[in-house]
């Protein structure tokens, strides 16, 4: 052996990070779309009409930063990556989950409405698929 030969059996593959690849991407423009629309829907409705509906302007930045959170670690590569995208899409459904049903059985609750109320209907309901799609695209890319 002269010292310059490696052993193959150590060698394992370098597995890439695909998450931000093909369908992926599609998954990170839609967050950023939502990032974006979030963000202005929060900021125009805090600096006008906050006092008539605070916990209402509240969810709606905690859902921007959300969205913008799941962007960013979408598109980065990383196990850590992976870990924060996991749980921005989760927080996300769950968000839905429990604004839209509040905003369905207790009208009263949300005088005006957020991106995530009665499940997003405002959007199309995008926001009540998205982190579904999102979590599905994750499980599928899921870094060894």
């Amino acid at each position: 052996m002269t010292g310059t030969e490696t052993n193959p059996a150590s060698q394992q593959p370098e597995q890439k990070d695909t998450r931000n690849t093909g369908p992926g991407r599609l998954l990170i423009a839609v967050y950023a779309v939502f990032a974006l629309s979030a963000t202005a829907r929060a900021g125009y409705q805090i600096a006008t009409k906050f006092a008539e509906a605070p916990l209402a302007h509240i969810l709606s930045a905690f859902a921007a930063v959300v969205y913008i959170v799941a962007t960013v670690s979408l598109a980065k590569q990383g196990r850590t990556w992976f870990k924060v995208s996991v749980a921005a899409v989760l927080t996300e459904l769950i968000g839905v989950l429990v604004v839209g049903a509040i905003s369905l059985f207790d009208p009263v609750a949300f005088p005006h409405d957020t991106v995530w109320s009665l499940f997003g209907r405002g959007y199309g309901f995008v926001p009540l698929v998205l982190p579904i799609l999102g979590l599905l695209w994750l499980n599928k890319r899921r870094p060894s």
